[in-house]
């Protein structure tokens, strides 16, 4: 299926400003980048003098990165503790024009970071500051009453699930069940657990390992992940299925008229040099379009060609509109 240029500027113009609500995990991500010349008197370890230190939002805060670069308006909906990183991921968040108004502060929690160190272009550690406990009731309650309150304001709903603790069993449900009284869409990026609490959502996409992981089988040929993805429909009643599968590209299965119609769609990617971020930008891309008016069709192939965009960049980068409109016009 081809979009024109004339309907995807149209579709742009219908999302823009359109309130996309993203629940789940956020992230700090710090880069401390420099040089290795001596190895430490104090332990036989390499001694790295910092040149520079970069931070950025990951995790569920990438989605509302990408989403703000295609010019809807992310609600970013999660936790961060009453730390020194705290104040540094809400500077971040400001510095890039995002609302903080739906994180919540939990001082029993560290804001999840994470420092990767490295040296002469090469990754020499990674230092993690995280707790994977579930969120308390009390924190769970504060998210909730931010999301019933602005339900009616949001044209999609996103969870996006790194298993950091706040989409738990409990949030899921109510989350879930509070856009079917609204009629609200609801698309998920999973992980491992709580799999499959993800139940009756409108876009499920998961990528070809956790799938493999979840029902314990080898997915390795069209026909298995043709296999897996039915069986994913029919445990999960999703409207739609997209099972990213890297460098294969990406797999549709729509459940229509009780049939699943299933449309294989190869990646995009001219050369692969980070698939960082390729996921965030799958979910982010697909519910804006959707936002737009275009047909789930229509933003898989959309959200495939931004997938193919932002792997050929190293690092997380964001798709941004005029990118994703020059790249389909250079089809």
């Amino acid at each position: 299926m081809n979009i024109t240029e004339v309907k995807l500027r149209a579709i742009f113009r219908k999302s823009k400003g359109s309130k996309i609500a993203i629940i789940g995990d956020v992230m700090l991500d710090k880069y401390v980048y420099g040089t290795i010349s001596r190895i430490s008197p104090e332990a036989p370890v390499s001694v790295v003098d910092i040149d520079k230190t970069e931070i950025k939002l990951g995790g569920a805060a990438n989605v509302a990165n990408n989403i703000k670069a295609l010019e809807a308006e992310p609600v970013l909906i999660g936790v961060i503790g009453n730390d020194y990183d705290s104040k540094h991921y809400i500077d971040v968040m400001r510095a890039q024009g995002l609302s903080t108004i739906g994180i919540i502060k939990d001082p029993k929690r560290p804001t999840t970071a994470k420092t990767r160190v490295i040296a002469h272009a090469q990754h020499v550690l990674r230092i993690d500051s995280e707790v994977k406990d579930d969120i308390s009731a009390a924190t769970r309650k504060k998210m909730l009453q931010f999301f019933k309150k602005n339900i009616k304001k949001f044209a999609a709903v996103i969870l996006q699930d790194y298993n950091k603790g706040v989409l738990t069993k409990e949030m899921i449900y109510e989350v879930i069940s509070v856009c079917k009284k609204n009629s609200k869409p609801v698309y998920v990026d999973p992980k491992f657990h709580n799999f499959f609490d993800y139940k009756d959502v409108t876009v499920f996409k998961p990528n070809r390992k956790e799938t493999a992981d979840i029902l314990a089988m080898k997915i390795d040929g069209e026909n298995s992940v043709k296999t897996a993805g039915r069986k994913l429909m029919e445990k999960l009643n999703c409207e739609y299925l997209v099972l990213t599968r890297g460098e294969k590209g990406m797999m549709l299965f729509d459940k229509e008229k009780n049939k699943t119609v299933i449309l294989d769609i190869p990646t995009k990617a001219r050369r692969v040099a980070d698939v960082s971020g390729a996921g965030d930008t799958v979910i982010s891309t697909i519910a804006v379009m959707l936002a737009g008016g275009a047909s789930i069709i229509e933003a898989v192939m959309l959200a495939n060609q931004a997938a193919g965009i932002v792997c050929e960049e190293v690092g997380i980068i964001p798709i941004y509109k005029q990118a994703l409109i020059d790249s389909y016009k250079r089809k």
